[in-house]
């Protein structure tokens, strides 16, 4: 379900935001929403390149095991 959502914007941020949306012959309201959608996910996700990076770091991929196996275990805790 879509929800209406009403904010204020400063002059010149939402004629920034107007004339982008123009640029890609999209409402203004897509496209905040795709650019909030872009943020939310660069934040809450790595990249393919960042996962990379992580997957060939042997001693934090270690790491990581071990700790998901003592928090499997009940080891430790969280803080």
């Amino acid at each position: 379900m879509s929800r209406t959502v009403t904010l204020r914007l400063p002059d010149p941020l939402y004629e920034t935001f107007r004339t982008l949306a123009e640029r890609e012959n999209r409402p203004l309201s897509n496209f905040i929403e795709t650019a909030a959608s872009r943020y939310v996910e660069s934040e809450l996700f790595v990249d393919e390149f960042e996962m990379a990076e992580i997957e060939s770091n042997r001693e934090l991929t270690q790491s990581l095991h071990r700790a998901t196996e003592d928090a499997k275990s009940g080891r430790g805790r969280f803080v």
